[in-house]
Protein backbone atom coordinates (compact mmCIF):
# COMPACT_ATOMS: atom_id res chain seq x y z
CA UNK A 1 0.00 0.00 0.00
CA UNK A 2 1.47 3.11 -0.73
CA UNK A 3 0.93 6.14 1.32
CA UNK A 4 -1.10 9.15 1.28
CA UNK A 5 0.96 11.94 0.44
CA UNK A 6 -2.06 14.18 -0.40
CA UNK A 7 -1.93 16.93 2.21
CA UNK A 8 -5.88 17.28 3.00
CA UNK A 9 -5.66 21.04 3.60
CA UNK A 10 -2.65 23.48 2.16
CA UNK A 11 -1.84 26.66 3.70
CA UNK A 12 -2.65 28.66 0.31
CA UNK A 13 -5.06 31.40 1.33
CA UNK A 14 -7.38 31.97 -0.60
CA UNK A 15 -9.37 35.32 -1.00
CA UNK A 16 -12.69 35.19 0.24
CA UNK A 17 -15.14 36.58 -2.05
CA UNK A 18 -16.96 39.89 -1.34
CA UNK A 19 -20.40 39.86 -0.51
CA UNK A 20 -22.69 40.08 -2.71
CA UNK A 21 -24.69 44.01 -2.78
CA UNK A 22 -28.38 43.32 -3.44
CA UNK A 23 -28.27 40.90 -0.62
CA UNK A 24 -32.14 40.22 0.62
CA UNK A 25 -33.47 41.00 4.29
CA UNK A 26 -35.99 39.17 6.11
CA UNK A 27 -38.22 40.59 8.85
CA UNK A 28 -40.40 37.92 10.78
CA UNK A 29 -43.55 38.96 11.97
CA UNK A 30 -45.33 37.84 15.01
CA UNK A 31 -48.28 36.14 14.48
CA UNK A 32 -51.61 38.15 15.57
CA UNK A 33 -52.55 35.82 18.83
CA UNK A 34 -49.13 36.41 19.86
CA UNK A 35 -49.23 40.10 19.19
CA UNK A 36 -52.49 39.99 20.88
CA UNK A 37 -51.57 38.40 24.09
CA UNK A 38 -48.72 40.99 24.55
CA UNK A 39 -50.99 43.82 24.37
CA UNK A 40 -53.39 42.04 26.86
CA UNK A 41 -53.10 44.31 30.46
CA UNK A 42 -52.03 42.52 33.15
CA UNK A 43 -54.85 41.47 35.61
CA UNK A 44 -54.96 44.13 38.54
CA UNK A 45 -54.51 41.90 42.04
CA UNK A 46 -56.18 43.89 45.05
CA UNK A 47 -54.49 45.86 47.07
CA UNK A 48 -52.81 44.80 49.96
CA UNK A 49 -54.15 45.33 53.25
CA UNK A 50 -52.16 47.50 55.59
CA UNK A 51 -50.94 46.22 58.83
CA UNK A 52 -51.63 47.64 61.80
CA UNK A 53 -50.42 50.51 63.01
CA UNK A 54 -50.34 52.72 66.79
CA UNK A 55 -51.37 56.19 66.64
CA UNK A 56 -49.81 58.67 68.80
CA UNK A 57 -51.36 61.80 70.47
CA UNK A 58 -48.18 64.03 71.27
CA UNK A 59 -50.68 65.68 73.99
CA UNK A 60 -51.61 62.59 76.12
CA UNK A 61 -49.45 60.74 78.07
CA UNK A 62 -49.29 56.50 76.92
CA UNK A 63 -49.65 53.65 79.24
CA UNK A 64 -48.91 50.37 77.45
CA UNK A 65 -49.89 46.53 78.48
CA UNK A 66 -48.23 43.59 77.96
CA UNK A 67 -51.13 40.82 78.41
CA UNK A 68 -50.41 37.24 78.92
CA UNK A 69 -53.82 35.81 78.26
CA UNK A 70 -55.01 32.55 79.53
CA UNK A 71 -58.49 31.64 79.09
CA UNK A 72 -59.72 32.01 83.10
CA UNK A 73 -57.39 34.73 83.83
CA UNK A 74 -54.68 37.14 82.13
CA UNK A 75 -51.72 38.59 84.09
CA UNK A 76 -50.68 42.67 83.06
CA UNK A 77 -47.69 44.74 82.72
CA UNK A 78 -48.37 48.67 82.60
CA UNK A 79 -45.98 50.93 81.92
CA UNK A 80 -46.43 54.53 81.45
CA UNK A 81 -44.34 56.30 79.03
CA UNK A 82 -40.56 55.80 79.35
CA UNK A 83 -40.93 55.17 83.08
CA UNK A 84 -39.99 51.37 84.71
CA UNK A 85 -42.48 48.58 84.15
CA UNK A 86 -45.62 48.21 86.93
CA UNK A 87 -45.29 45.22 89.06
CA UNK A 88 -47.79 42.72 87.36
CA UNK A 89 -51.16 42.28 87.81
CA UNK A 90 -53.84 39.81 87.53
CA UNK A 91 -57.06 40.53 86.17
CA UNK A 92 -60.39 38.96 84.52
CA UNK A 93 -61.48 39.97 81.24
CA UNK A 94 -64.04 42.03 82.61
CA UNK A 95 -61.77 43.58 85.18
CA UNK A 96 -59.44 44.42 82.86
CA UNK A 97 -61.65 45.62 80.41
CA UNK A 98 -63.75 48.30 83.19
CA UNK A 99 -60.08 49.67 83.93
CA UNK A 100 -59.04 49.99 80.72
CA UNK A 101 -62.50 52.54 80.68
CA UNK A 102 -61.01 54.36 83.76
CA UNK A 103 -57.55 54.77 81.92
CA UNK A 104 -59.18 56.50 78.56
CA UNK A 105 -61.55 58.23 80.70
CA UNK A 106 -58.96 60.18 83.02
CA UNK A 107 -57.35 61.18 79.56
CA UNK A 108 -54.67 57.89 78.83
CA UNK A 109 -53.58 56.93 75.97
CA UNK A 110 -53.82 52.96 76.41
CA UNK A 111 -51.95 50.43 74.11
CA UNK A 112 -52.37 46.66 74.30
CA UNK A 113 -50.73 44.03 72.95
CA UNK A 114 -50.86 40.39 73.34
CA UNK A 115 -50.04 36.93 71.49
CA UNK A 116 -52.73 35.46 69.00
CA UNK A 117 -53.75 31.98 70.46
CA UNK A 118 -57.08 30.09 70.27
CA UNK A 119 -59.33 32.50 72.06
CA UNK A 120 -60.12 34.20 69.02
CA UNK A 121 -60.34 38.38 68.93
CA UNK A 122 -63.18 39.00 71.80
CA UNK A 123 -61.19 40.42 74.27
CA UNK A 124 -59.32 41.82 71.39
CA UNK A 125 -62.59 43.35 70.34
CA UNK A 126 -64.19 44.62 73.39
CA UNK A 127 -60.15 46.48 74.34
CA UNK A 128 -61.02 48.56 71.71
CA UNK A 129 -64.16 49.59 72.24
CA UNK A 130 -63.05 50.30 75.76
CA UNK A 131 -60.93 52.93 73.72
CA UNK A 132 -57.37 51.15 73.66
CA UNK A 133 -55.17 50.41 71.10
CA UNK A 134 -54.95 46.53 70.98
CA UNK A 135 -52.65 44.83 69.02
CA UNK A 136 -52.21 41.08 68.40
CA UNK A 137 -49.22 39.43 67.32
CA UNK A 138 -47.61 36.01 66.15
CA UNK A 139 -46.30 34.24 68.74
CA UNK A 140 -42.86 34.56 69.70
CA UNK A 141 -40.11 33.38 72.20
CA UNK A 142 -40.15 36.00 75.00
CA UNK A 143 -37.70 34.51 77.66
CA UNK A 144 -36.25 31.34 76.27
CA UNK A 145 -36.54 28.59 78.84
CA UNK A 146 -37.67 31.11 81.72
CA UNK A 147 -41.39 30.93 80.71
CA UNK A 148 -43.10 32.17 83.22
CA UNK A 149 -46.88 34.53 82.78
CA UNK A 150 -45.34 37.19 84.94
CA UNK A 151 -41.54 37.34 82.69
CA UNK A 152 -43.70 37.00 79.42
CA UNK A 153 -46.21 39.97 79.82
CA UNK A 154 -43.02 42.24 81.36
CA UNK A 155 -41.37 41.14 77.88
CA UNK A 156 -44.99 42.33 75.72
CA UNK A 157 -44.85 45.55 77.66
CA UNK A 158 -41.07 46.44 76.99
CA UNK A 159 -41.78 45.30 73.35
CA UNK A 160 -44.49 47.22 73.07
CA UNK A 161 -42.95 50.53 73.97
CA UNK A 162 -39.65 49.70 72.18
CA UNK A 163 -42.20 49.23 68.95
CA UNK A 164 -43.77 52.20 69.66
CA UNK A 165 -40.57 54.50 69.43
CA UNK A 166 -40.18 53.02 65.89
CA UNK A 167 -38.52 50.04 66.20
CA UNK A 168 -40.12 48.10 63.88
CA UNK A 169 -38.92 44.35 64.54
CA UNK A 170 -39.86 44.26 68.13
CA UNK A 171 -42.98 43.02 67.22
CA UNK A 172 -45.28 41.39 64.02
CA UNK A 173 -49.00 42.69 64.56
CA UNK A 174 -51.18 40.92 62.55
CA UNK A 175 -54.51 41.85 60.65
CA UNK A 176 -58.12 41.56 62.92
CA UNK A 177 -60.31 39.76 60.55
CA UNK A 178 -63.87 41.35 60.71
CA UNK A 179 -66.59 39.12 62.31
CA UNK A 180 -68.47 38.58 58.68
CA UNK A 181 -64.68 37.34 56.93
CA UNK A 182 -63.50 35.50 60.54
CA UNK A 183 -67.47 33.47 59.88
CA UNK A 184 -66.64 32.98 56.22
CA UNK A 185 -63.56 31.20 57.05
CA UNK A 186 -64.89 29.36 59.89
CA UNK A 187 -67.45 27.88 57.50
CA UNK A 188 -64.18 26.38 55.13
CA UNK A 189 -62.15 25.31 58.36
CA UNK A 190 -65.70 23.23 59.64
CA UNK A 191 -66.04 21.63 56.21
CA UNK A 192 -62.14 21.01 56.06
CA UNK A 193 -62.79 19.30 59.25
CA UNK A 194 -65.51 17.31 58.41
CA UNK A 195 -63.84 16.13 55.21
CA UNK A 196 -61.12 14.99 57.05
CA UNK A 197 -63.38 12.93 59.56
CA UNK A 198 -65.35 11.54 57.06
CA UNK A 199 -62.53 9.92 55.50
CA UNK A 200 -61.18 8.62 59.29
CA UNK A 201 -64.22 6.96 59.58
CA UNK A 202 -64.52 5.34 56.32
CA UNK A 203 -60.89 4.01 56.85
CA UNK A 204 -61.75 3.04 60.06
CA UNK A 205 -65.02 0.93 58.21
CA UNK A 206 -62.41 -0.65 55.99
CA UNK A 207 -60.13 -1.76 58.62
CA UNK A 208 -63.39 -3.17 60.84
CA UNK A 209 -64.26 -5.60 57.66
CA UNK A 210 -60.97 -6.72 56.80
CA UNK A 211 -60.50 -7.42 60.16
CA UNK A 212 -63.63 -9.44 61.12
CA UNK A 213 -64.89 -10.44 57.39
CA UNK A 214 -62.08 -10.51 55.29
CA UNK A 215 -63.72 -8.67 52.56
CA UNK A 216 -63.25 -5.54 51.05
CA UNK A 217 -65.64 -2.64 51.39
CA UNK A 218 -66.37 -0.38 47.96
CA UNK A 219 -65.27 3.31 47.41
CA UNK A 220 -67.56 5.39 49.31
CA UNK A 221 -69.38 2.19 51.09
CA UNK A 222 -71.27 4.77 53.57
CA UNK A 223 -73.09 6.46 51.44
CA UNK A 224 -76.68 5.62 51.40
CA UNK A 225 -77.66 3.48 48.60
CA UNK A 226 -74.11 1.57 49.09
CA UNK A 227 -75.56 1.37 53.13
CA UNK A 228 -78.28 -0.98 52.39
CA UNK A 229 -76.51 -2.87 50.03
CA UNK A 230 -73.55 -4.09 52.37
CA UNK A 231 -76.15 -4.01 55.57
CA UNK A 232 -75.11 -7.89 55.86
CA UNK A 233 -71.12 -7.10 57.52
CA UNK A 234 -73.14 -5.21 60.47
CA UNK A 235 -75.27 -7.92 60.90
CA UNK A 236 -72.27 -10.37 61.33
Amino acid sequence: MKPILKPIHDMNKTPQTQPQSNSTIYVLHQPSALAAARTVAPLSLPPRQPLPRGVIDANKPLLKLGLDVHLEFLMAVAQKDHANPHAPRKFTNDELVAQVQRWVAEGLQVFCVAESCGFGFVLHRRLVEAGAQSFLITPIALNGQRKTDKLDARALCLRLSRWLDGNRDELAPIRIPSVAEQQRRETTRRRQFLAREIRALANRGHGQVAEYCHDKLPHRWWGQSLGRTHSRHARQ
